[in-house]
Parts: structure tokens; C-alpha cells; sequence
């Protein structure tokens, strides 16, 4: 018997979380940061929430991010994932650190449909130096959510060189 795809609803301290805001210099900061990703911009992905150790990106469907099946490419799908981790745990960092990813796994648990998919990047641990992040990607029909990928991160702090 096959399994039916997750479809999510936000928990009320889900539905919390997503009205806490970063603080305007952290916002600042982490929106000029991603405006200097050549690969997002291509892509056509955008931030649409950044909290404390919380990055949303949206990736709005359209025939140059799907693969032959009219499905969201998993590439595109897990480079979002990749940049709402490592946001999420940049805020988080002082202003003069940025960060790298180290390492990944996501595992892709349905077909990416929808009128647009959503990263979301969680900070499970903040480290000095490592820090791990839940990673999770929905697919978004008008008001219905359902989870397409999921997977966790490490990243490093490193000191961010002179511009």
C-alpha cells in the first residue's frame, strides 16, 4: 500500500515562531547576503521570513526549475534547502562571521508540486564553531502544505574577509 504524502498544518507554536522577526540589522545583513547568491537569483528564489535561527525561501514554480516530469527538480529543491539552513544559522552568528555549509542530507519524500515549494531552515544547535540545522521543504498548493523533503545540515562559522 503507498503512502500518502504528509500534508502539514502549522501547530500553534508553529504558527508563534513565524511572527517573531530578526532584528532589522540581522535582517539587513542576511537579505544583502542573499541578494549577492548568483545561484538563488537565477533560480528566482526569495526570502519571505527570517527569525531568529529561522530562514523561510520561496521558489515560485515555473518550467525552468522542474524536471522532465513537471516536478520540481531536486536540485533546485535541496539548493533552497541548502540556503535556508545556512541563513537560518547566520543569524545566529556574530556580524562579522558568515558561514559554509559542511554537509547535508535531505531525503526527498514526495513529488515537489505546487504553485511554489518552501524551504525552511531551522537551528537545531548553535555552536561556536558547528552548527546543525534542520532542513524541511513544502510543497504549496494555495492553503495546503505538504512536506517533500526533509533533511538536517552542518555548517562552520568562519570570519567573513574585508569586501
Amino acid at each position: 500500500m503507498a503512502h500518502q504524502p504528509v500534508e502539514q498544518q502549522p501547530q500553534q507554536a508553529e504558527q508563534e515562531k513565524e511572527l517573531e522577526r530578526a532584528s532589522p540589522e540581522v535582517q539587513a545583513r542576511v537579505r544583502a547576503s542573499f541578494e549577492r547568491q548568483g545561484l538563488m537569483g537565477h533560480l528566482g528564489a526569495r526570502i519571505a521570513h527570517i527569525a531568529p535561527g529561522r530562514v523561510h525561501i520561496v521558489l515560485p514554480s515555473r518550467p525552468e526549475v522542474t524536471q522532465q516530469h513537471g516536478y520540481f527538480h531536486a536540485g533546485a529543491t535541496s539548493a533552497i534547502a541548502d540556503s535556508a539552513g545556512g541563513y537560518a544559522a547566520s543569524t545566529l552568528f556574530p556580524e562579522d562571521a558568515s558561514v559554509l555549509t559542511v554537509e547535508y542530507k535531505i531525503n526527498l519524500l514526495a513529488p515537489a508540486v505546487g504553485d511554489h515549494i518552501e524551504a525552511v531552515g531551522t537551528v537545531l544547535k548553535s555552536g561556536r564553531t558547528l552548527t546543525v540545522c534542520r532542513l524541511e521543504v513544502f510543497g504549496v498548493q494555495g492553503d495546503r502544505r505538504t512536506l517533500v523533503a526533509a533533511g538536517q545540515q552542518t555548517l562552520i562559522c568562519v570570519q567573513r574577509s574585508e569586501q
